[in-house]
């Protein structure tokens, strides 16, 4: 990798491991920085950056995401899909009943 600074005209080159930060848009450090700078409540992003709750959300998943961390709803929405999954195979399969099923289904974890 070839670092180069645009100032001075300073350039290294070499194996760099530059963090997690480096992976994210300018878009998505401002982000970052709105998050720190409010401390990580999310009803002063919906303020400060003028987007409803759900956005803010869907950006931070998005930023986890490029940082190479699952965002946790979408972990939680997988996890939940696959169990839902598990009971629909058991009631096809004979292993449970009808009423079972839906009662599993409608159980939360």
């Amino acid at each position: 990798m070839r670092l180069h600074c645009g100032q001075c005209d300073t350039s290294v080159e070499g194996r760099f491991d530059l963090g997690r930060l480096a992976r994210l848009d300018a878009e998505q450090l401002r982000f970052v920085e709105t998050f720190l700078k409010v401390r990580g409540n999310l009803k002063e992003m919906e303020r400060e950056l003028g987007v409803s709750y759900p956005t803010v959300r869907a950006r931070l998943d998005a930023v986890l995401q490029a940082m190479g961390f699952a965002p946790e709803a979408a972990r939680d929405r997988d996890e939940e899909a696959q169990r839902r999954r598990e009971v629909l195979d058991q009631l096809q399969a004979g292993a449970i009943t009808a009423e079972e099923a839906l009662r599993l289904l409608r159980q939360r974890r």
